[in-house]
């Protein structure tokens, strides 16, 4: 499964990140937060929620707005061991 991280500026593409890498993030910490683009799926982040709490961790997830238009917003995922 591979996700998009959140655009540093909205004129560059997003940047893509695994699901083994993202899994090895939240192994090497207790508790992390990352911002993912909006065109990922919902369906997608579902799954990545599905999974991390198949494992015992906890997940939170959120749409956050940054701005008046209604396509600014991003995701904040919160996993915790």
């Amino acid at each position: 499964m591979d996700l998009k991280l959140a655009r540093t500026d909205l004129h560059t593409k997003p940047k893509k990140v695994d699901l083994s890498k993202i899994e090895s993030t939240v192994e090497k910490e207790k508790s992390v937060i990352f911002y993912f683009d909006r065109e990922n799926s919902h369906k997608d982040l579902l799954a990545l929620q599905d999974h991390f709490e198949a494992q015992g961790k906890s997940f939170y997830m959120s749409e956050v707005k940054y701005g008046l238009a209604d396509n600014d917003y991003m995701y904040q995922v919160h996993i915790m061991n």
